[in-house]
């Protein structure tokens, strides 16, 4: 990483969080080392990210502060009390800036989410990176910086300017998913309390508990059946009678930062791991044992044509897991964040996050595009959505509706599929047989799913800590189109060069030992601002055509690159991926060249 003594920003918000109500400035973090962390709470990879930093905060203690900066993409993000839900939801344990007007993003040119900002002990920039998987780079950026002002006499490694939130006393506690079990209870998913809780019918008396409540990852089985540990678990899938009793396990759940997908036989809790190693997936390996593959961020489950198809929210892909064989593999998607229909190996999905079969088709809430889409006959369809940065409340036509980051989805007993549409607060149905969509309720704590138990539907809701029956009243919403909006790059008409510039890090070299070391895809939003060039390639530089007409959009660009240690007898491999929305703006007198960093 390149060094430079370029003067920290001031920090500059709407209020903090994590602080006891103090306001935090860059001259109370000096002697410090600080880690600006640009994050906002729908992005998964920011979810990651905050994953990564533990870590790093454990083993350098109050001479390292975390900063989280939460700049937000969605309407809802801005909303204050949301960000503090957040915060709690997520486990942060650093103090927070809330920056919904983006002042100390734009302050430090942050254009992607998540970006990472080292600030020395002194005030200074030493380094900025984006993405996610930059532990081992800032491990060495913040030792070094560690030692070389411990030496020099200006680190102040004691103190902290985090102060805890009390926890809160409720039954649950952000639940994720629900699952109806056969007798009419409910099994719901308790993430911020790391444990699966079983309801009775009144959807309030708890009958059972699985797993200790603390985060961690183990399994429970006699004679430890009360050790069981989660981390943040989500999605939940009943299996078929006769394929739980092959296997030994009845429900499949998605543990989803643990990076797992967990068995749990219903009759003791006993609990078990049946896929994914524990480590998050970084490239396809082409392994299909079960536990022998890399799993990222799993966050629903659903029985759908024989197997247990995963929405894989970390990598935007449905994997399927196949139970009886041990088995585990992509099954739609190529890692592209975006929306694009068609064969299931081709589609780009962003963020899938609910799942819910229903005959021969299979439901899919994606997240990122605000959009329901369904898989039939080995292709994907998109019923409401249009891309990654247009969102509202608006029903009617399907093809004109609009919603907000909705995470769950499910099936009424009319044949209506339901729409738990987070940000939105609300809970959305979908009519096949007039191709309209409209709103069920409103006014939901961000509602995460929606089943049916007991012949009526029940919504999580999961801000408000508890599953309900809403009372339903059909309406029809004409709110607001939201489109995400950022500062944007003058490009010049016609041809442009996008440049991914990448060097290994010191101590390793471009692996070639499955071909080509380096992926680069681009694509657009709306996809008609490329008239050519968009696509995946083997080279780091890339020459598209801007279509005429079209004035202005969004270019994006996904790179990798796979390295491996030099000179060492066994080698490890690393992969290094970013993924770029650059908004950019066609104008005379713009750059012709478009230069994105890719830091390993």
């Amino acid at each position: 990483m390149t060094q430079s003594r370029v003067r920290a920003a001031e920090l500059v918000g709407r209020g903090w969080l994590n602080t006891g109500g103090r306001r935090l400035d860059l001259e109370g973090l000096r002697g410090k080392v600080a880690v600006l962390d640009f994050w906002t709470f729908c992005c998964i990879n920011c979810l990651h990210v905050l994953d990564e930093l533990r870590p790093l905060e454990e083993k350098y203690g109050d001479a390292l502060v975390i900063v989280g900066v939460h700049s937000p993409k969605f309407e809802h993000e801005r909303d204050a009390k949301a960000l503090a839900a957040a915060v709690e939801r997520y486990g942060v344990a650093h103090p927070v800036l809330d920056d919904p007007d983006l002042k100390t993003w734009d302050a430090y040119a942050a254009r992607a989410w998540p970006t990472l900002v080292v600030i020395d002990p002194e005030g200074y920039v030493v380094s900025t990176m984006a993405g996610e998987g930059h532990v081992e780079a800032l491990d060495a950026i913040v030792g070094d910086l560690v030692a070389a002002h411990t030496a020099k006499g200006t680190l102040d490694p004691e103190g902290s300017p985090y102060v805890a939130e009390a926890p809160a006393e409720t039954a649950l506690r952000f639940p994720g998913k629900a699952l109806a079990l056969p007798g009419g209870d409910v099994l719901v998913s308790d993430s911020a309390r790391h444990r699966l809780v079983r309801l009775a019918t009144d959807l309030e008396t708890v009958t059972g508990v699985i797993g200790t409540g603390e985060r961690g990852r183990a399994d429970g089985a006699e004679p430890r059946l009360n050790e069981a540990q989660f981390s943040e678990p989500q999605g939940l899938a009943l299996l078929p009678a006769d394929v739980a009793e092959r296997v030994g396990y009845d429900v499949v759940v998605a543990d989803t930062v643990n990076h797992l997908l967990r068995g749990v036989r219903l009759a003791d809790g006993t609990v078990t791991t049946v896929a994914g190693t524990g480590r998050q997936w970084r490239s396809d390996t082409g392994v299909t044992a079960a536990l022998d593959v890399d799993l990222s961020s799993p966050w629903d489950v659903a029985w759908f044509d024989g197997a247990v198809i995963v929405a894989m929210a970390g990598i935007h892909q449905l994997w399927r897991f196949d139970p009886v064989a041990g088995t585990a593999a992509p099954w739609a998607g190529t890692t592209v964040e975006s929306l694009k229909d068609g064969p299931l190996a081709e589609v780009w999905m962003a963020q899938p996050s609910g799942l819910a079969a229903d005959g021969d088709r299979l439901w899919i809430a994606d997240a990122e595009t605000s959009a329901l889409r369904y898989v039939e006959g080995g292709r994907m369809h998109t019923v409401v959505g249009q891309g990654l940065f247009d969102f509202g409340h608006v029903d009617g036509p399907a093809a004109d509706a609009l919603m907000q980051h909705p995470l769950g989805v499910g099936v009424l007993p009319d044949g209506r599929i339901a729409v738990a549409d987070t940000y939105n607060g609300a809970l959305r149905c979908y009519d096949r047989a007039t191709g309209e969509v409209a709103t069920l309720a409103s006014g939901l704590a961000e509602p995460s799913d929606v089943i049916v138990a007991g012949g009526r539907p029940v919504v999580v809701e999961s801000a408000a800590h508890r599953l309900v029956a809403p009372d339903l009243d059909e309406a029809a919403v004409d709110g607001e189109h939201h489109r995400v909006t950022r500062k944007r790059t003058a490009v010049a008409p016609g041809r442009l060069r996008i440049e991914v510039l990448f060097e290994p890090a010191a101590g390793q070299k471009l692996d070639y030992t499955f071909g080509s070391p380096v992926k680069v895809t681009v694509s657009a939003d709306p996809p008609g601002l490329l008239a050519s060039g968009a696509g995946s390639g083997e080279e780091l530089v890339r020459e598209v055509e801007l279509a005429d007409g079209v004035d202005r959009g969004v270019l994006q660009v996904v790179a990798q690159a796979a390295t491996c240690d030099a000179g060492a007898e066994h080698p490890a491999c690393h992969l290094t991926r970013q993924d770029w929305g650059v908004p950019v703006e066609v104008t005379e007198g713009g750059t012709d060249t478009l230069r994105l960093i890719l830091r390993s």
